[in-house]
């Protein structure tokens, strides 16, 4: 349980300090005698993206998250981090000093390395005779060679605030034996405050106010205040300090369906552009990435592999910042890719790198990306069945069909798609070819739903109803919130199904609502 926004399993304490390639070496001023006020590590603390030696831990000084730089001065602070063998630091293993700059929101970002693999580790900062942070843990993957017994990872995404509690946060950060979280995306929303949220009641009732602090958000301030309102969340904090997460970035970390250089209201892409990089900046300040994702001139690369060990290679996708613009889907629409134009969602050097990267002798390939692969077809009361196309991957048909033929030409059968977005659970699979859907696979795909999008939602939907109708290739559809859970051993695969009986209003109960499986010899649910 979360008591003052400690995870069970204990927080504790430690500092922050971030380096940038560009910033190593240029020592941060001590924190003795500085007038912070308030508590500075307020945000929690994060860790990301293990490897057989180590991972990323993250936290951010903040002792006024909304205020003006978070409440911090204008200089570099120096500050302390540890990494212990227990979770009451009597084994401490690895330390040191890094720099919080003003010029990264005074964020911290440490590669820990020399760890041994395959164990859990507990991390924590500290401010030079000062505060100390809540104390997370995070657990390093597999040697190179080895094949565990089972990776167990979590799926989970879109957290409006707006929308409703995070309980289903707090709920996974109670989940046992968590290698890591795979966040596809929606980590905030831009939008104002927004007229039409649903009703959030408080415990005894009462309506509550989980609105966005600020308009829509265009600078980079707007974006690291968005960011900071979201990261108060306790639930979210005890979700990040129970386990490591392997970030990517859907829509609307920038602005809702933004492709490459084009947004929805067709803003000149030389004007777009100056939008999309305060937000990559801010997420890179916000979340615990390597420095091979922070942003420069030529922006950023998040796309990125993950291997644990010889049982499983996660490829983590940017379908965003390279893929052509949504196509035109009436008439007199604007602001879209025209009608039987080349299209591209990984962009050429992307797919480039998935094929080879798929090369390997893994026993799965888990291919970790934000939107609906498989297609999306709707029976409606007509009797007509409409493809939906648009955002996913429905929309870049020539893309999907690469896609699968990479897949095929490499005889692949161990590949299962991890994806989000849509804001419902959907497990199905992805066809050889479009219009046999019903047909040969290519892969299983798991879409897993919303930690609050949405608001309560439903077990079923008329929209749900109208997609399990149209969709032969999949095997159910639900409109509830959650997340999912792999627990991936050599010869099977199995996913969960968690659900969320309610959000609007706290202390709603998980419980689960299918399990699956998946064999690495056939792409095929069972």
């Amino acid at each position: 349980m979360v008591r003052n926004g400690v995870h069970r399993r204990g927080l504790i304490a430690g500092g922050a300090g971030l380096v940038l390639a560009s910033a190593v070496g240029f020592p941060g001023r001590s924190a003795a005698g500085l007038r912070l006020g308030d508590y500075p590590f307020g945000l929690g603390v994060a860790a990301g993206d293990p490897a057989p030696d180590g991972f990323v831990i993250w936290t951010r000084l903040a002792p006024r998250p909304l205020d003006e730089h978070g409440g911090m001065p204008m200089r570099p602070v120096a500050v302390t981090w540890e990494v212990s063998e227990d979770s009451r630091f009597a084994r401490v293993v690895r330390g040191g000093e890094a720099t919080a700059r003003p010029e990264l929101a005074h964020s911290v970002h440490v590669e820990v390395e020399g760890l041994s693999p395959r164990r859990p580790y507990w991390y924590r900062f500290r401010l030079e005779g000062g505060d100390a942070s809540p104390v997370g843990m995070a657990r390093t993957a597999p040697a190179a060679m080895d094949t565990p017994d089972r990776v167990r990872l979590a799926v989970a995404g879109c957290q409006h605030h707006q929308a409703g509690w995070f309980d289903a946060w707090r709920h996974l950060s109670q989940e046992d034996d968590l290698d890591a979280v795979f966040h596809y995306g929606d980590y905030i929303y831009e939008g104002g405050p927004a007229a039409n949220a649903p009703l959030i009641l408080d415990r005894e009732g009462r309506p509550a106010d989980r609105r966005h602090v600020g308009g829509e958000v265009y600078s980079l301030d707007d974006y690291r205040r968005r960011y900071a309102q979201y990261k108060m969340d306790p639930d979210l904090q005890a979700a990040h300090a129970a386990a490591a997460f392997i970030v990517s970035f859907d829509d609307h970390e920038v602005d809702n369906n933004w492709a490459s250089d084009f947004d929805q209201d067709g803003t000149p892409p030389e004007v777009f552009i100056l939008r999309r990089v305060s937000a990559m900046q801010a997420w890179y300040e916000h979340m615990p990435v390597r420095r091979a994702q922070a942003p420069g001139l030529q922006g950023l690369t998040m796309h990125r592999r993950l291997d644990y060990g010889q049982l499983v290679r996660m490829h983590v996708l940017d379908t965003r910042s390279y893929r052509s613009d949504q196509p035109c889907e009436t008439p007199d629409q604007t602001n879209c890719r025209a009608p039987g134009a080349p299209d591209t969602m990984l962009g050429a050097g992307q797919e480039a790198w998935l094929a080879d990267s798929l090369r390997n002798s893994a026993r799965w390939n888990l291919i970790a990306q934000q939107v609906f692969v498989m297609p999306v077809r709707r029976l409606m009361p007509n009797g007509e069945i409409r493809a939906d196309a648009g955002d996913t991957w429905g929309g870049y048909p020539d893309a999907r069909a690469r896609l699968v033929k990479t897949i095929t030409d490499l005889n692949l059968t161990n590949v299962v798609v991890a994806s989000g977005d849509a804001h419902i659970h959907a497990v199905g699979s992805v066809p050889v070819r479009d219009d046999e859907p019903d047909g040969p696979a290519a892969a299983v795909e798991f879409l897993a739903t919303s930690i609050a999008s949405g608001g309560d939602g439903a077990a079923e939907t008329e929209g749900t109803r109208a997609i399990l109708a149209g969709s032969p290739h999949m095997r159910l559809v639900n409109a509830q919130r959650g997340y999912q859970l792999f627990d991936i051993a050599a010869n099977e695969w199995r996913t969960e199904l968690k659900v969320m009986d309610q959000i609007q209003k706290p202390g709603g109960a998980i419980s689960t609502l299918a399990r699956f499986s998946v064999e690495p010899d056939r792409p095929a649910l069972g």
